[in-house]
Formats: C-alpha cells, structure tokens, sequence
C-alpha cells in the first residue's frame, strides 16, 4: 500500500499528460435531480475505504459520503478510484467529487477546484516507550532502526534527514506496526495517521507518538474545476460536520485515534 503523504508527491505532473476527456460538471441541481451523486474512493485504503465481509464499500470516506449524500436528499455512488485516477476522473466527469486523502497542492489545484479541508494527515514519528527520543531528530541514530514500507516517499525522506539510523523496509501499514510491536524496529516516521487502528492490535505495547509533527497535509473534497454551487454547498455542510464534531468521531471510530492535527472549522472558508 503506498503511503498517502507520498501521493501529495507523485507525479502530478504526469497526471496533466493523460487523455482527458472534456465533460461539462453536473451542478448541484444537476446532482439533485438525478437523485445521485458519484463518489470516487479508493478501494484499496482501509479504514479510509474498501471492501468489507459483504463485498460493499465501508470505511471512513463511505461514511463522509453517505452524510453528503443524506444533505443533498439524493443516493451516494461509489466509484472505485486508485490513487492516480483521481484527477482524471474527475476533469473528465466520471465521478462527480473525489474523497480518498486528496491533499491539497498546488498543482492540482490547476486541474480541478476543492474544497475546504475535510481531514489532515500528519507526518511524525510512531515509536513505543522501549524508546527514549523525544523529537523525531532524535531518531537519527545508529542505535535506531526504521520502518516503512518499500517504495513509498518517506524511505527517502528519512535517508536523507535521519542518514545514521538503520532502515527496515515491509511490504503493508500492517507490518510496519507489527515490527514496531516486536522490537524488530524502533520508530516509524510517516503519515501516522493512517497507522493508528493498527496499535490496538498490541494493546500490551506502550505507544508514543513524539510531539513534533514534520509535516502536515489538508486533504480536501476535489470537484471539477469551475463548479461553484457544488463547491459552495459543501464548504457550508464541511463547516457544519466539523463544528458537531461528525467527522472527527467518525476518523476516531475507524482510526481508532483522535485525528493528529484537528481541522479547525471556518465559517469563511
């Protein structure tokens, strides 16, 4: 599984180079009269989304989008959407909003319009307290050992800012925390968030997450560019989640962890 804070990277510039097919949005009346409005997910993200035991989506992006749909009266479609299909499917009207960690950047922001933040991802270390850093700096040393999982971006963030600590490389967010809880590695340094649920299946270990967060990413709604009424809408129905706390308990209830850095909700967004 590829790491999320890695996704804010990746070849966006590749992105641009793709076939895209020209479509006109469908508005936010275009979206109520249809009685349906289509929802890109990852389908290999859990607890963000995936299949459960019944073959049918669940997770924390399912619940988002069943909430937006109730608001708007209409039925939520769930369109399986990998990570690089994101952008594409929405310039080319394929999926009418896109959830799944879509981070914010610049970039793509000259393919398509978002809205405000939905939720964060944090970057910071994940250690036990076998451990005695206190800031992720500290983590650079021979006497340490790192986990992550192959071909992600962290593996070269932290050989280029941790260059003395040993490196251990897995192959799933599950064995990286596994690892952790076996003593075979000391500190995880990546987007912890989407790490959490794993803790408690070793509720004996002792968790620390240091204070220090490296980098911190705002993962909006992605629309198609220029469709303001939608944009609209859900800017005003994202301030009303966040202020009843509904997203926040809903990433607790799937993560298993209070969201690293909270969305301070804006009635201006």
């Amino acid at each position: 599984m590829l790491s999320q804070v890695r996704t804010c990277f990746v070849a966006v510039a590749a992105l641009a180079l793709l076939p895209l097919v020209a479509a006109d949005a469908r508005s936010l009346d275009d979206i109520i009269s249809s009685g349906t409005i289509k929802i890109g997910v990852n389908p290999n993200f859990p607890p963000m989304s995936a299949y459960g035991a019944t073959n049918e989506f669940e997770g924390f992006d399912i619940d988002i989008g069943n909430r937006i749909a109730e608001a708007l009266g209409v039925e939520a479609e769930f369109v399986p959407t990998e990570t690089p299909q994101r952008v594409p499917f929405i310039t080319a009207g394929t999926i009418d909003i896109s959830l799944g960690a879509l981070t914010r950047t610049a970039e793509r922001a000259k393919l398509i319009d978002y809205t405000v933040p939905l939720h964060t991802e944090a970057m910071a270390a994940l250690t036990t307290e076998a451990v005695t850093a206190e800031s992720w700096k500290d983590l650079n040393s021979s006497d340490i050992t790192l986990v992550n999982i192959r071909g992600t971006w962290p593996v070269d963030f932290n050989k280029e800012n941790l260059p003395d600590a040993e490196m251990l490389l897995v192959d799933s967010i599950a064995d990286t925390v596994r690892s952790l809880a076996q003593g075979r590695a000391d500190a995880l340094v990546e987007n912890i968030d989407f790490f959490m649920a794993q803790t408690e299946n070793y509720p004996d270990v002792q968790w620390r997450v240091l204070p220090d967060t490296i980098f911190v990413g705002y993962c909006g709604i992605g629309v198609e560019k220029g469709n303001t009424s939608l944009v609209n809408f859900l800017n005003i129905l994202l301030y009303d989640m966040h202020s009843s706390d509904f997203i926040n308990e809903t990433w607790r209830q799937w993560y298993g962890a209070d969201m690293l850095v909270k969305v301070e909700p804006n009635p201006f967004f």
